[in-house]
């Protein structure tokens, strides 16, 4: 027979167990500024640099990126619950590495690219989030710097898009 000290200490063993798991919830938790939100509207990006065509780009990238995530449904602006409005700001290449025995000759570049994200109310335009974010990448200079920088874009802007639908989605 268990005395009662024994009783006491078994349940509240149990209770502690039950109690550790309490704060858990099932699916995607997201973040405050998105709750009640499962419809988006993401329509063609702005593009205030000198770089063409990139906003078709932008906008198509983050679209495809949010598709992949599953966290929201992307609609057209009359049934969404949230709008994002996209502006492309800069498109930067800076020199990351010289040739060997060349301190003027740039071997590898980098390139960035920075999209301020803002998510709005659909109806109303009120600001829910907002966050400029910066898509990164590398390349090295061949015979044709500016064809090489332009096959660089789509991977600097879906290094962008990853990281906005992880602040989309998770807050991040």
């Amino acid at each position: 027979m268990m005395g009662r000290s024994t009783v006491k200490q078994i349940l509240f063993l149990l209770l502690g167990c039950l109690t550790g798991c309490a704060g858990y919830t099932l699916g995607p938790t997201p973040p405050t500024y998105m709750r009640g939100v499962s419809r988006i509207a993401v329509p063609i990006f702005r593009n205030t640099t000198v770089t063409p065509d990139i906003d078709a780009l932008a906008t198509t990238t983050v679209i495809k990126q949010i598709q992949q995530d599953g966290t929201y449904q992307v609609t057209g602006t009359d049934q969404a619950d949230a709008v994002v409005v996209g502006t492309i700001s800069s498109v930067e290449r800076t020199k990351a590495r010289s040739l060997q025995g060349n301190v003027l000759a740039s071997a590898e570049f980098n390139l960035r690219v920075t999209i301020n994200f803002r998510i709005e109310r659909p109806n109303t335009a009120q600001l829910m989030a907002q966050r400029n974010i910066e898509g990164d990448t590398s390349f090295f200079v061949g015979n044709d710097i500016f064809t090489q920088e332009r096959e660089a874009i789509p991977l600097a802007i879906q290094d962008a898009a990853v990281q906005f639908v992880s602040f989309l989605s998770e807050g991040w």
